[in-house]
């Protein structure tokens, strides 16, 4: 991964557009953000001071994820255009933008971490999902599970500052919870009927 050191001259991160002004011209018209939004936002100050190696301490007591993946995550959700994210600009302004983000990240850098983050949580959910469908957990220790993991999640989402309206907080955990509900009783269905088929074998064997 290419890393750079903060505050680096303005071509050190992209040296084409000193001899290319026409890749220059096409990223400034490409360019959906710029430094008033960099100066606008306010996330994750609850963390101003904090290294980032205290930071990764603080995710990996809660989660699976690495400080990096939770500030890449967080800022391609809010830099988000209608062609996804802005890649470059998150890279290029990071530790403007992340109090305990050091150094500038290429484009690549970015979205290695965007798809990490993603391959996290979709592996994390097909575990949770396993756990649910084999079985293994009741459909009360199912709803705790689900409970402990929306105290975390809303726990992260205040650390960061943002925050969902109440509502939208509510209908979120409704339908995870009707999923979940319903997993838990196709589960169950499913399991007594290999036991009826196993029994039944069992029963017609010589």
């Amino acid at each position: 991964m290419m890393l750079y050191a903060k505050g680096p001259p303005e071509d050190a991160c992209y040296p084409e557009c000193i001899r290319n002004p026409v890749y220059n011209a096409i990223m400034s018209m490409a360019q959906h953000f710029g430094q008033e939004d960099v100066n606008k936002y306010k996330k994750f100050k609850k963390v101003d001071g904090a290294t980032y190696r205290k930071v990764n301490q603080f995710l990996r007591r809660r989660t699976y994820i690495t400080a990096r993946e939770w500030a890449i995550a967080r800022l391609c959700t809010d830099f988000r255009t209608r062609n996804g994210a802005e890649m470059t600009f998150i890279g290029q302004h990071l530790p403007d933008l992340v109090p305990f983000m050091q150094e500038c990240y290429t484009p690549q850098a970015v979205n290695q971490a965007r798809n990490s983050f993603k391959k996290k949580v979709t592996k994390s959910g097909a575990t949770f999902f396993y756990g649910a469908m084999c079985g293994f957990f009741t459909q009360e220790e199912l709803d705790d599970l689900l409970f402990e993991a929306g105290e975390v999640a809303r726990f992260l989402l205040e650390v960061e500052r943002s925050s969902l309206d109440i509502d939208e907080e509510i209908d979120i955990e409704d339908r995870i919870s009707d999923v979940m509900r319903s997993v838990g009783e196709a589960a169950a269905a499913l399991l007594r009927s290999r036991e009826e088929d196993e029994k039944g074998s069992e029963e017609g064997a010589p």
